[in-house]
């Protein structure tokens, strides 16, 4: 059977200067897949994941999602099509309660309150925030803050949720919470892009890996195989050594 590419990344590229964060990136992601993006510190990863949410438009090339092209939209657009992300650096509303985040969250992508409300209930039970729902966001400890910053990209179905990083930085019990969440929601058939350099972390998460270095694909395939593959080791090592 076909394999349909629901995201499609063609010829991608993404200039700094002189500097090609990005040089010609091809890749696809299946309807339901949980794929890793791994590569080391410069490797283009984070500017790739900037194309596909609107932060950054591309040079040459493009991105589909089910056959539309979305590179080039702006980050509103595309987070009403279900095009979701966090971000490496935790961006929540710190005078706003942890409960009111999630709201604002839900209403800006479309929600009303009424079903904004329960709707940011349940998914605060889901991350074990849910007694903090009063609390300033900016009391939170980073973790916490993280988790609830990771809610607000549930707060309407997506079609596919872009994580950079998610598990930096964040005590172990959190990590498994958020784990837990991306296995449940990935179980009943949601699409992920995850960015990690916990590479536990990714082996238990992702059937599937991307490696980048250098602005390019150097290993495309099921996960330990990836993290196995020679050029991805010297990338690493390479970095490790820098």
């Amino acid at each position: 059977m076909t394999t349909v590419s629901y995201l499609a990344v063609e010829q991608l590229t993404v200039a700094f200067g002189g500097v090609r964060a990005l040089d010609g990136v091809n890749l696809a992601v299946a309807s339901g897949e949980l794929v890793g993006l791994v590569g080391p510190n410069g490797s283009g990863k984070t500017t790739l994941v900037n194309v596909l949410s609107g932060y950054l438009r591309p040079d040459a090339g493009e991105a589909r999602l089910e056959g539309r092209r979305i590179d080039g939209l702006d980050p509103t657009t595309l987070a009403h099509l279900g095009v979701l992300r966090t971000f490496q650096l935790t961006r929540v509303f710190p005078r706003m309660s942890v409960l009111e985040n999630l709201l604002v969250a839900g209403c800006a992508l479309g929600l009303t309150p009424g079903a904004a409300e329960p709707r940011a209930l349940q998914l605060l039970e889901e991350i074990s925030l849910l007694r903090l729902q009063n609390t300033d966001a900016g009391r939170l400890s980073g973790g916490q803050a993280k988790l609830l910053e990771f809610a607000a990209c549930f707060m309407m179905s997506s079609r596919i949720t872009l994580l950079d990083e998610p598990f930096a930085a964040i005590h172990p019990t959190m990590k498994e919470v958020m784990a837990r969440f991306i296995r449940r929601r990935h179980a009943a058939g949601q699409t992920f892009l995850l960015i990690s350099h916990d590479m536990p972390v990714v082996i238990e998460l992702c059937p599937r890996t991307i490696c980048l270095n250098a602005g390019g694909v150097i290993a495309d395939g099921e996960t330990r195989q990836v993290f196995s593959n020679p050029h991805v080791i010297e990338a690493y090592l390479g970095e490790a050594a820098a």
